[in-house]
């Protein structure tokens, strides 16, 4: 007798069946949202017993919230600004001194010039900088009267001033610029020398590092005003 015929398998692969895992998406979807509906359902029943057991509490309380939440939409959209945490001073400190030991001579006084013009008590200050300037970069007129002579000595962080400065400074700033204090500005540090030669002064300079520069550009007091 004849072997009978084998029969062939199928090659077809059978689709997965799709209609549970909707049913089961939609389960859970309602799921969902029957538990949103409960937790408001609570919150609700919690706030109405609360204003009705505590009513002046949860007026103060919802008062609180709602300017927190109107703070935190001007703070998002830059309306207004916080103050500026330590951290943040610092790195702005760090960025500030740098962008001025990258400046020429010449833009280091035009911007020593427009940061002392932010200050209200400042009326004028004039860049005077120069081949002669007499030790003389910026000139400021206060609204009070006093003029304030400036130089400003954009170093490396290497380079730092040393007591010839501090002479020249004090020689020329009263005699003839007429004016009644002296500031020399630095993106370096001043020399022991330096610091003891101003220190040995009748009047002492002002003396500004990068340091006090970066504090000063942080929105700190001017060199005048210290």
């Amino acid at each position: 007798m004849a072997a009978p015929a084998r029969r062939r398998r199928s090659t077809r692969t059978r689709r997965p069946a799709t209609r549970p895992r909707r049913r089961t998406a939609r389960r859970r979807t309602r799921e969902a949202a029957t538990s949103r509906l409960v937790v408001c359902a609570i919150v609700l029943a919690t706030v109405v017993a609360a204003v009705r057991e505590y009513p002046v509490t949860t007026v103060i309380t919802a008062a609180l919230a709602l300017a927190a939440a109107v703070v935190s939409l001007l703070v998002r959209t830059g309306r207004i600004r916080l103050p500026v945490p330590p951290a943040a001073a610092r790195t702005d400190f760090t960025h500030s001194i740098a962008a001025y030991q990258h400046m020429t001579g010449t833009q280091f006084e035009h911007a020593i010039a427009d940061l002392a013009r932010r200050h209200p008590t400042v009326r004028t200050a004039t860049v005077s900088g120069g081949a002669n300037d007499r030790a003389l970069d910026v000139l400021l007129q206060l609204t009070d009267g006093r003029r304030i002579a400036i130089q400003c000595k954009r170093h490396a962080p290497s380079n730092r001033v040393g007591a010839p400065v501090i002479y020249a400074v004090n020689g020329t700033y009263r005699a003839y610029h007429r004016c009644d204090q002296a500031v020399i500005v630095t993106t370096s540090t001043f020399t022991p020398d330096a610091q003891r030669a101003n220190a040995e002064l009748d009047v002492p300079l002002r003396l500004v590092d990068g340091r006090e520069l970066g504090r000063w550009v942080s929105g700190g007091r001017p060199p005048w005003s210290a």
